[in-house]
C-alpha cells in the first residue's frame, strides 16, 4: 500500500487531531506535523490538504483566520471548532473500531 493509499480516508482524523493539540497552525505546519509525527510514513501533499481544510471549514469543523507574519507574508491559521471537536470524537471512535477489526484479522491463526 502506498503512502497516499494509506492516508486516504484518514486525513480528516489526522488534521483534526493535530489541530486539537496544536491550534493556530497554517497548512504547511499541518503537513509537516503529519510527516514528523508519523516518522515519514505518511506525507500529505498541498493538493490534498488544502481542499480538505476548505471542506472542513465549510462543514464548520475548523475556522480559519488570516495573519500577517513579521516577514510581511500572509498565513492562514486553522483551529478546531466545537463541531470539529465532536467530529474528532466520532472519527476517533470509528478509527478505533476499524483498527480493532483489522487487528483481529491480522491475528488469525
Amino acid at each position: 500500500m502506498s503512502k497516499t493509499e494509506s492516508l486516504q480516508g484518514s486525513l480528516d482524523l489526522l488534521v483534526l487531531k493535530i489541530l486539537s493539540r496544536r491550534p493556530g497552525l497554517h497548512g504547511y505546519a499541518i503537513m509537516t506535523a503529519i510527516q514528523i509525527l508519523t516518522e515519514d510514513v505518511l506525507r500529505v501533499e498541498e493538493g490534498s490538504l488544502y481542499p480538505a481544510l476548505h471542506r472542513m471549514e465549510e462543514a464548520g469543523w475548523v475556522r480559519a483566520r488570516w495573519i500577517t507574519k513579521d516577514t510581511g507574508r500572509r498565513a492562514r491559521l486553522y483551529e478546531l471548532t466545537r463541531a470539529g471537536q465532536r467530529r474528532l470524537a466520532a472519527e476517533e471512535s470509528r478509527w478505533q473500531a476499524v483498527s480493532l477489526a483489522i487487528d483481529r484479522v491480522m491475528r488469525m491463526a
